[in-house]
């Protein structure tokens, strides 16, 4: 029999996974990949969003992962092959992490995910210093996809090639943020959604850190100064770090590698509130509509 020991369930509110259920995911993935070869590699439909790479399942067998990584939203293993496969998980994409008994052999597989099983697409057996494990990926909608790129020139695949700093990196400062922002003239909120200017942040924590910095979203992106600019950079990273703490947010029945849910969704201060009182001044959150996005903000407290 084998043990389910890991579940990554798709998003309540139907919005990309962003930075904080990313890494949450990728620190679930690590203990059964980081140092464990590809036995076997299945792919029950040669495409995603996009086709699989060519060759997909005979380039990842026998390969190791030497490092699982996050780069924005998307997931990176590092092979000794000198590949990286990339991993977008969509809307609503999933990853099953099984851990097998040794009785049962590398190529026996079955769908993992009983509730649906037609929507198990991709599946992986690895074997590790710590057993043999299996990873489904499971993604009703179909927006996730995989490529396999070069490790060498990783940053400069269509998929980072432009992407903005990572938002907890040394190379995520003030005079960068500022740098990013002087020649816009679009609102800010629409600005910070531009994965050039900062990577992995999206529609929840945007709202979320513009609130904390009581930054309007209305505000046009040249015209934040200094003193906001400092607490938009620090706002940011906080509330990226309180929700990676918290194993991120918006997901149903969601559980970490360790059985943890992620409940930062019950720490929203605006997002998804429209008519709740502000918990700064009591005034109703307001809902507007830039740029197709839902925005979330007080109108008093966010200047």
């Amino acid at each position: 029999m084998a043990v389910n020991c890991t579940v990554f369930l798709q998003r309540n509110i139907r919005t990309m996974p962003e930075l904080p259920e990313v890494e949450t995911v990728r620190r679930g993935l690590a203990p059964a990949m980081v140092g464990a070869t590809f036995a076997k590699v299945v792919a029950r439909r040669p495409d995603l969003r996009f086709p699989l790479p060519a060759r997909f399942s005979e380039r990842l067998c026998g390969a190791r992962v030497d490092a699982l990584g996050r780069r924005g939203k998307y997931l990176t293993a590092a092979l000794s092959t000198d590949e990286t496969l990339i991993m977008h998980l969509g809307m609503s994409g999933r990853f099953t992490v099984t851990a097998e008994k040794a009785t049962r052999r590398p190529g026996d597989f079955h769908h993992a995910n009983a509730t649906d099983p037609a929507h198990d697409h991709v599946a992986f057996v690895l074997e590790g210093p710590g057993g043999r494990s299996r990873i489904d990926y499971n993604d009703p909608r179909r927006f996730g996809f995989m490529d396999l790129a070069p490790t060498a020139s990783l940053e400069t695949s269509p998929h980072f090639k432009g992407m903005g700093p990572e938002p907890m990196s040394d190379a995520f400062t003030p005079a960068a943020l500022a740098a990013a922002l002087k020649a816009r003239s679009a609102p800010i909120k629409a600005a910070l959604l531009d994965q050039g200017v900062v990577a992995g942040l999206g529609n929840i924590y945007v709202c979320e850190a513009l609130f904390d910095a009581g930054v309007s979203p209305r505000r046009r992106s040249l015209s934040v100064g200094r003193g906001r600019l400092e607490r938009l950079h620090q706002a940011i990273r906080a509330t990226l770090a309180a929700a990676i703490e918290a194993g991120g947010s918006s997901l149903r029945d969601f559980a970490a590698s360790d059985g943890a849910l992620g409940y930062f969704q019950h720490r929203f201060k605006v997002y998804d509130r429209e008519g709740a009182p502000c918990p700064l001044c009591a005034a109703p959150v307001r809902r507007i509509v830039q740029s197709g996005r839902s925005t979330f903000y007080c109108g008093k407290c966010q200047r």
